[in-house]
């Protein structure tokens, strides 16, 4: 159910949608919607809550996206094991812990837990 001015879907440009497919895919298990070369959604429980849109260019910035684990050592060692670069090991802060990781195309994601 859409709620009305909640965050409703989350568009990442990416640099090479097979190979974000594969890294989320491979990382968190998330799967898609395919909508040919330039595009793919991103499935969830009740729909579709965000995308990967081809772009030439990727520039680093922005808001942080930021994913909750149970299992936050976990959570690292699949980023790594999927290629992605830790760019901030796993530190504490106010509500936990969390660390940050580039994406293949460079976007900057968290991940946080107790």
């Amino acid at each position: 159910m859409n709620k009305h001015h909640a965050i409703n879907y989350i568009e990442f440009k990416v640099t090479d949608v097979e190979e974000s497919k594969r890294f989320y895919s491979a990382a968190f298990a998330w799967q898609f919607n395919d909508y040919g070369p330039e595009y793919a959604g991103i499935k969830g429980d009740d729909g579709e809550v965000g995308g990967f849109a081809r772009s030439e260019v990727v520039e680093s910035g922005g808001p942080l996206v930021v994913l909750y684990s149970d299992d936050l050592e976990s959570s690292v060692k699949a980023v790594k094991a999927a290629g992605a670069e830790i760019c901030k090991e796993i530190f504490r802060f106010p509500g936990g812990r969390r660390f940050h990781f580039l994406d293949p195309s460079g976007n900057e994601l968290a991940v946080w837990g107790a």
